[in-house]
């Protein structure tokens, strides 16, 4: 399986997913860490790719998502976008209304 078909993979089984620079537990950007905390703040049950140990997948996936910075947050294949975006999901009550339609 080519790392295109591998990430592909990777969205399309987890109903959510982040792809960031270390893990939930030991974040290695702030912007990692901040989403991932919005994530936990919705009670998401999420999968996360670390980008600095899959340096293959860093270098691919901006590429397929169109989206060129990480962390990068897909909620049922669909890219919900970084931080920024992640953390005006979660102050407007936005991003708790797509975690719970998680399938």
């Amino acid at each position: 399986m080519n790392i295109i078909d591998q990430i592909n993979q990777t969205i399309k089984d987890n109903s959510i997913v982040i792809f960031m620079k270390g893990s939930p537990e030991m974040p290695q950007c702030g912007f990692s860490m901040q989403a991932s905390q919005a994530l936990k703040a919705c009670n998401a049950q999420f999968a996360h790719v670390d980008v600095l140990a899959n340096p293959e997948v860093r270098q691919t996936l901006p590429k397929i998502s169109n989206w060129p910075t990480f962390p990068q947050v897909f909620i049922n294949g669909e890219l919900i976008g970084g931080c920024d975006i992640v953390l005006e999901l979660h102050h407007s009550g936005e991003l708790q209304k797509l975690v719970s339609s998680a399938t």
